[in-house]
């Protein structure tokens, strides 16, 4: 462990070949910003090894491969200026082992072009290994993404009450726990989406092309699909807030979530239980036929509708591929959310570890915040630091600050060129309408709440909330809005998801839409159309007011 002579040495940046093309597409829900080293420690190795597994599980890439490569420009994922992006000739690679995908389409997703030395199309080489693989794989999907993740919940609530009280070795054991069941579900992450639930969801999609349906029975049959982690979560704030259960039950099943869960140095609830107790309060201040119970069971009414009029619109000859490919969609996009609340917890008993070692750190004189700990990696951790551990962390936090203040291009070939980031936002224009991805059905109008933090202590029920990103702890106040605006993600990601499942209009992937949005505007939002009209601008707000999580 070395101080940074070089500005931009240490864990938070790569240096690729200047032939492989990288992109930040897609990345955005998982890494929303600029993430600490024991963050990238964590999260690097096991994004590229869980998603090399799942390729390796259905015959595209050799299990051989299955490891984090020397060379950066090898690697599925790495991280400039503290931003995660995606390896393109990877990703096309895999595309052109796999029957039905095509890597130009993959390219001209992340790329918006087909540039020369990626593959055009699908190579035979590895396609009868992915033959006989895929289908076994595809058929147990489920039941090996529950078998595995299942168990990881008893493993964090053992785990959390005994943190505060280890000593600097349990620390270390902890942490070592914590990353290898990290990244095994990871791992199984990876496979639930690429293997369990994408593969559906084209077939949805394809039935849906063939059935003509409308956009909102479109969302209709793909909202409703039963319970998940966060819809749990959101029935348990209903409870507590009608004091039905106690804060310390509720701590005890999610305690895990907060805001910015993602990063292993946020704060979550199980730390810091306030935000808990606001979102309890304005529940109970809803009258009782928003019980979510009710939703739930009037959305499973309008899926089971709208599957109806998809077989209907058939030919006969087609139905019974239909049925089952319906059946399919109901038990496996759940599995989207049952790897990633393991992955969530154990990042979190890495996030107790680290914390509690920084305290330790911190009375032996070797950090000078306990709150430093987290500008260290995993492997720097474990082993005995250094006594210039101090100086180390210092020059990391200026780093990863200096990082904060640049802005990277969706794309680029070799290494990017960052841009310091815009200060202040765009001056209003006249522009009427914001389009995206519509989302999640419905129509409603409402007062914009940009989020540029997610600490939701502004938010008020009803709100239109317009945001970058969302993750799961999102869901408790996505409950409480009249409709979401998202500049990241497609009909898949997290916010896409979660809308449907509680019923809320959602317009996703804008690309602008916290610029083009203030807090105070009034829009009409179209879950169904994906646009977002402005019907009337607020009051100009001074800049001085415009800081902190919302604006």
């Amino acid at each position: 462990m070395t101080t940074l002579a070089d500005p931009l040495q240490g864990p938070l940046h790569s240096r690729s070949g200047p032939d492989t093309y990288w992109s930040t597409t897609n990345v955005g829900e998982a890494f929303p910003g600029v993430v600490t080293p024991l963050a990238w420690s964590l999260c690097g190795p096991g994004v590229e090894v869980g998603i090399r597994d799942c390729y390796a599980r259905v015959g595209a890439l050799p299990r051989a491969e299955v490891r984090v490569p020397d060379r950066v420009e090898d690697r599925l994922i790495s991280v400039f200026y503290g931003r995660g992006a995606l390896n393109v000739n990877f990703f096309c690679r895999m595309g052109a082992n796999l029957p039905g995908s095509a890597p130009d389409a993959i390219a001209r997703q992340f790329l918006g072009e087909l540039p020369e030395g990626i593959p055009a199309r699908s190579r035979s080489r590895r396609l009868p290994i992915v033959a006989v693989k895929m289908p076994y794989t595809q058929a147990t999907i489920r039941s090996d993404v529950l078998r595995r993740a299942m168990p990881v919940k008893g493993w964090w609530q053992g785990w959390t009450p005994r943190l505060d009280t280890l000593d600097l070795a349990g620390c270390r054991d902890a942490l070592t726990d914590a990353r290898t069941t990290f990244t095994e579900m990871l791992r199984v992450q990876a496979a639930g989406l690429f293997v369990g639930v994408q593969p559906v969801f084209d077939r949805l999609n394809t039935l849906i092309d063939k059935a003509g349906l409308t956009a909102e029975q479109v969302n209709a049959l793909v909202g409703g699909q039963g319970a998940h982690a966060e819809t749990d979560m959101i029935h348990d704030l209903w409870a507590l807030g009608r004091q039905e259960i106690t804060l310390a039950r509720f701590l005890a099943d999610h305690g895990y979530h907060g805001p910015n869960e993602g990063e292993v140095s946020s704060t979550v609830w199980r730390e810091d239980p306030a935000p808990v107790l606001r979102l309890a309060e304005q529940y109970a201040s809803l009258d009782a036929h928003a019980n979510p119970a009710d939703g739930a069971v009037r959305r499973t009414r309008a899926r089971q509708e709208a599957e109806r009029l998809l077989i209907a619109s058939l030919p006969p000859v087609e139905r019974p591929v239909a049925r089952i490919v319906l059946k399919l969609v109901v038990s496996r996009i759940p599995l989207r959310g049952v790897a990633k609340a393991a992955f969530l917890q154990a990042l979190d008993v890495a996030r107790g570890a680290a914390r509690r070692m920084g305290v330790h750190l911190a009375e032996q004189g070797v950090l000078d915040d306990p709150e430093d700990v987290f500008y260290f990696t995993a492997d720097e951790l474990t082993r005995t630091p250094p006594t210039v551990a101090a100086a180390v962390a210092a020059e990391r936090r200026a780093q990863h600050e200096t990082f904060h203040a640049l802005t990277l291009p969706t794309h680029w070939q070799g290494n990017p060129a960052p841009v310091e980031a815009r200060v202040s936002r765009p001056a209003r224009t006249d522009r009427t309408t914001v389009r995206g991805i519509g989302a999640s059905g419905g129509r409603v109008e409402g007062t914009v709440r940009v989020l540029r933090d997610p600490e939701f202590a502004d938010v008020e029920p009803g709100e239109v909330l317009v945001c970058g990103t969302t993750d799961p702890s999102w869901a408790s106040v996505l409950f409480l809005s009249s409709a979401l605006v998202v500049d990241v993600g497609g009909p898949l990601s997290h916010a896409a998801v979660v809308a449907r499942e509680v019923g809320v209009p959602c317009v996703i992937g804008t690309g602008d839409g916290t610029t083009a949005l203030f807090t105070g505007d009034r829009v009409r939002v179209d879950g169904n159309a994906g646009t977002v009209e402005i019907l009337s601008r607020a009051e100009p707000v001074a800049a001085a007011e415009r800081k902190g999580p919302s604006e």
